[in-house]
């Protein structure tokens, strides 16, 4: 038995499916690959980009918060498609690292916090306290 309808953004078809031996239910999603995206990590080394492992990483700074798993696929989605849209075959580990902080600190500020100590790579509390600061007054000059 399958379902199949596109995503809410239209980047790709999900279907629900069922195994026809045990019934066990579960869902796949098939997307239109656009181009082969290269990241550069700090070392220069280069590595194909893994949507995978965006949304893994996504998602452990997600973890027990209210955010739902369509709520990180957007995410992530936005992210892939603004990357494609650049035109461009490259894109820096630091631009990546950026454009998923970006997105996480309009989804949730936990979770922005979260992403930034293993990105900006915190060592200590003071690391936490004074990025937290800083979400903070942001937080506060967009409420007024």
């Amino acid at each position: 038995m399958k379902d199949s309808r596109p995503t809410e953004d239209g980047t790709a078809i999900r279907r629900r499916r069922q195994c026809e031996e045990c019934g066990a239910r579960f869902t796949t999603f098939e997307r239109i690959h656009m181009r082969d995206i290269v990241v550069i990590k700090k070392d220069d080394h280069r590595q194909p980009f893994d949507r995978s492992k965006l949304i893994r990483s996504v998602s452990i700074a997600c973890r027990k918060r209210p955010i739902s798993p369509d709520q990180i696929e957007l995410l992530v989605n936005a992210i892939q498609q603004k990357i494609e849209a650049s035109g461009e075959s490259e894109i820096t580990a630091v631009r990546l690292g950026e454009m998923t902080m970006e997105g996480l600190r309009t989804l949730d500020s936990v979770a922005y916090i979260r992403f930034a100590s293993v990105y900006k790579d915190f060592t200590e509390a003071r690391d936490f306290e004074d990025f937290a600061r800083s979400v903070r007054s942001v937080i506060e000059a967009v409420k007024e």
